[in-house]
């Protein structure tokens, strides 16, 4: 295959970008879009010039790293993580964009590189359980409902990537805050935190500066791993009963 890249390029978080053209020629359909850039960085590198800075790490859809807007879509056009999506989902002689995730909240570092330390501030104000717990319990010691666990682990395969933010027209966050919420909310572990951290961890959203949220949808449709929209209107519901509670005190 031979593609035409317009990239984003940005030396500095205080530097302008812009778009690069650069061609591309023998890819393989069964290359990882990752791949391609690496073909494409090694052609850089032989002719002297900076190469494409881009996240990765482990390239199996499970880090989260890997985070493009690839024609105007946050991680292509299919429902997986960049690392996952494969050229074949091309066709030779298409012009590809490639830019960074674009929200206020994740500045550009470099390329194609954005700063998502957003997001662990936000895990740092509640998304944890700080009630000690022991060694490990006997499997069957603290009965957890089917239905809980199911929408425990639902929220629990949220790796954090960013996508939904990239795909939302407001720049919010509450796909993501609202996986992080649900998830340890509904377990017996997260029961005595239950409201502050729902309440510490939109706080913190919103200190971070993403956008407001308008239920457009954007975030579950682009979400690789499928976290449902429904979770936003969950953690809405927990934000109302904690803030009753904390007035009632």
């Amino acid at each position: 295959m031979k593609l035409t890249l317009r990239v984003w390029r940005q030396r500095a978080a205080d530097a302008e970008g812009a778009m690069s053209t650069y061609e591309v020629d023998g890819i393989s359909p069964d290359m990882s879009f990752l791949e391609m850039l690496d073909t494409l960085n090694e052609d850089l590198i032989l002719r002297g010039e900076d190469p494409v800075a881009f996240d990765h790490d482990c390239r199996e859809g499970i880090c989260g790293a890997c985070s493009l807007v690839i024609n105007g879509d946050a991680h292509g056009p299919e429902r997986t993580t960049t690392c996952q999506l494969h050229m074949r989902s091309f066709a030779d002689g298409d012009t590809i964009d490639v830019e960074p995730w674009r929200a206020a909240a994740f500045p550009v570092i470099k390329d194609l590189v954005v700063d998502r330390s957003a997001f662990d501030r936000i895990i740092q104000a509640g998304g944890y359980i700080t009630a000690p717990t022991g060694s490990a319990p006997e499997a069957h010691a603290t009965a957890v409902p089917k239905p809980d666990a199911d929408f425990a682990f639902e929220h629990a395969e949220c790796i954090g990537c960013g996508a939904c933010v990239a795909a939302c027209p407001n720049g919010a966050a509450m796909l993501f805050t609202s996986a992080k919420v649900n998830h340890l909310n509904v377990l017996p572990q997260g029961a005595p935190e239950r409201e502050t951290r729902v309440l510490d961890m939109v706080a913190q959203m919103d200190e971070e500066g993403f956008g407001g949220c308008t239920l457009a949808g954007e975030c579950a449709t682009a979400c690789p791993k499928g976290i449902p929209l429904v979770s936003i209107t969950n953690m809405n519901k927990e934000w109302l009963r904690a803030t009753r509670k904390a007035a009632k005190r």
